[in-house]
């Protein structure tokens, strides 16, 4: 039994901490970049989804994108989150769906990507990250 359980403890919340972070700001990949959400780069696309993927994100947590094919023929590669936060909220998407989604455009290991700010499926809207960019399922998005 270790003489100090409580610093034990806090290194583990600690690891899981920084696995969410990375998580939550598309980190893609060993090595890969960690790019933040920019308002600065923020816009706004909307068309038809051609593909659902799951992806794993750091601390093993299962994240969707979307490929989205722009009503402008463009192919747009979206990073919603956590997949469990989508089910949370009865959000689901397939091939077909039309979306309009709104977000930060970013690279990822040299690709644009689209960290999405919220998406909106008919009458249907799900936000993903505050008006910052902090994800709303992490506790920092919340405040």
């Amino acid at each position: 039994m270790s003489k100090y359980p409580k610093i034990g403890a806090l290194a583990v919340l600690a690891a899981g901490v920084v696995s969410v972070a990375a998580f939550a700001q598309g980190r893609s990949g060993p090595g890969g970049a960690l790019p933040t959400y920019n308002p600065a780069t923020e816009l706004t696309v909307q068309g038809t989804v051609q593909e659902v993927k799951q992806f794993t994100g750091p601390g093993g947590m299962i994240g969707t994108d979307v490929v989205l094919k722009t009503d402008n023929e463009a192919v747009v590669d979206i990073r919603l989150g956590p997949a469990a936060f989508l089910t949370q909220n009865q959000f689901a998407l397939a091939q077909g769906d039309q979306i309009h989604v709104t977000g930060s455009k970013v690279k990822i290991n040299n690709a644009d990507i689209v960290l999405a700010r919220e998406v909106r499926k008919g009458e249907q809207i799900l936000t993903l990250r505050n008006a910052q960019g902090f994800p709303v399922w992490s506790r920092r998005g919340r405040r």
